[in-house]
């Protein structure tokens, strides 16, 4: 039986075209509308990240470049991946199979870079809190520009390799012409699990753990010694509190992060229909628009950037060195 030329993503290609699914009209809604919205506040929100780390130079901070290198992934979701989606969903996909793969690819790169980052924040807080001593000499703005450039370079090879097959035949899981099929091999899927999922989230959670009960320890002796020694040590208790609060901060970041990501991971080992995996990859996706949302309520200086360049105070000269902490 001839399917009508309406429902064919390629009309003229009556034995090879793919099907255009008919969808309700909710559904359509929920697949459009909505992720349309995300795009545009995760670019821009991200975007704004982006200029004021960059920009103001008191935003320098070893923590910060950090989020700077989140926030760049974020961006790329936002712009790239998430539009790219949609197209994906909508049942026809017409650029070709090279461009799908890349597509797949870079959304593998800042994955995995999103990760990275995660790791790398919470190796940066377990210093600060447990061993505040050697933060300094050993957190450095160049120590943490390195671990930055070299988690860029491990994810676009990790990646390059994990599609390693679909670069020498790009077609290898197309079912029919207009679709845009990415998968992997078992070998494959568990390294990446291991390496991208569960690995990282252990090193993440034990690491919290750790901070968290040092974190503790230190409130109770800062209570103590304040009401000891009120006056002569209150610089090195607003140091504590304000590395406390960083901790507290960063740790709303990376349990949304693993909120958002865990059931993607799970999904992939347990399996699902195609509108489970839509969902769930959305929400791995929307934790790149909560990131920024997250430094607007917890950061006050991220709110104070915002507001310089909304109001295009950061076109000023010397608009730089403003004071943003």
């Amino acid at each position: 039986m001839i399917m009508e030329e309406d429902e064919l993503c390629f009309p003229q290609l009556l034995n090879t075209s793919c099907k255009r699914p008919k969808r309700p009209l909710s559904e359509i809604m929920l697949i459009y509308t909505l992720p349309c919205i995300i795009c545009l506040f995760t670019a821009a929100l991200n975007l704004l990240v982006i200029v004021a780390i960059s920009h103001y130079r008191q935003l320098h901070t070893p923590t910060n470049l950090l989020l700077l290198s989140l926030a760049v992934s974020d961006f790329i979701v936002g712009i790239q991946q998430m539009p790219v989606g949609i197209v994906i969903w909508q049942g026809c996909w017409f650029l070709g199979d090279i461009v799908c793969i890349l597509n797949s690819l870079l959304g593998f790169i800042t994955n995995t870079v999103s990760v990275g980052n995660m790791v790398l924040i919470s190796v940066d807080r377990y210093v600060a809190i447990c061993e505040p001593m050697y933060y300094h000499t050993k957190v450095t703005v160049t120590a943490v520009n390195l671990c930055v450039c070299l988690c860029w370079m491990f994810s676009v090879l990790y990646s390059s390799w994990i599609l390693r097959d679909l670069f020498k035949k790009p077609d290898r899981y197309v079912s029919c012409y207009g679709e845009c099929a990415v998968a992997i091999s078992y070998i494959e899927g568990t390294v990446d699990f291991i390496l991208t999922f569960a690995g990282p989230i252990t090193v993440i959670v034990v690491l919290y753990m750790r901070v968290f009960v040092v974190a503790v320890s230190q409130a109770r002796a800062m209570r103590s010694h304040v009401s000891v020694v009120k006056l002569q040590f209150s610089v090195n208790v607003a140091a504590k509190k304000s590395e406390l609060k960083a901790a507290r901060n960063l740790g709303v970041v990376v349990v949304v992060f693993l909120l958002c990501f865990s059931p993607y991971y799970f999904l992939s080992v347990k399996g699902g229909n195609n509108l489970d995996v839509a969902l769930q990859i959305y929400l791995l996706y929307f934790n790149s628009c909560l990131n920024p949302v997250i430094y607007a309520l917890f950061y006050p200086w991220f709110r104070k950037a915002v507001k310089h360049i909304v109001t295009l105070q950061i076109l000023q000269p010397g608009s730089c060195e403003t004071k943003m902490l």
